[in-house]
């Protein structure tokens, strides 16, 4: 029992490690420069995370792949604000369900979006100490969630339609049962 719950462990964060780097060349390189940073789709690989993985590894390959991009492309002072706010985001996703794509991850684009918008406010206004400035940038925001939302759907499907969560969750117990019979 003790040698399945290491592969279990292991093999999720092998997935969130391979999550979070994606997370990272969604956010990195898949973007548009806006007037204070960036706007991308890597929340899409943060939400596709959200509904694989268990909630401590979704959290730390959001935190990380997105941290980790602010801090390589320059932005390093909102390192600690974007963690904290995609680790939360993640909370708006289900991985217990059968699919990628189900009713409790499409309704947990909104308050993803929610999460995303309202974060990102609270911390530039408090970095930069103007609320009314801080609001420019709620659009912005807002189309990267859109823009996310998206990329999670179609990706959510096309994973769906190859019954990848299925494969994905059955990795463990298929190599455990393999080893055993080896």
């Amino acid at each position: 029992m003790e040698r399945k719950k290491k592969q279990e462990h292991l093999k999720n964060l092998i997935f969130a490690a391979l999550l979070g780097a994606m997370v990272y060349v969604f956010t990195a390189f898949v973007h548009i420069p806006t007037h204070q940073g960036y706007m991308h789709i890597g929340d899409g690989i943060i939400y596709i995370a959200a509904s694989l993985l268990p909630l401590p590894y979704a959290m730390a390959a959001a935190a990380v792949g997105a941290g980790l991009s602010d801090y390589l492309s320059g932005y390093a002072l909102w390192v600690l604000p974007t963690m904290i706010i995609k680790a939360v985001t993640v909370l708006a996703f289900s991985y217990k369900k059968e699919t990628i794509i189900n009713a409790r991850n499409i309704t947990g684009l909104a308050p993803a979006a929610v999460i995303c918008v309202g974060g990102y406010y609270l911390a530039s206004a408090l970095l930069y100490g103007d609320w009314g400035a801080a609001l420019a940038d709620i659009p912005t925001n807002f189309l990267q969630s859109v823009g996310s939302s998206v990329l999670f759907v179609f990706l959510g499907l096309a994973l769906d339609r190859i019954d990848f969560k299925k494969k994905f969750l059955a990795f463990s117990s298929n190599a455990s049962d393999h080893r055993k019979t080896a």
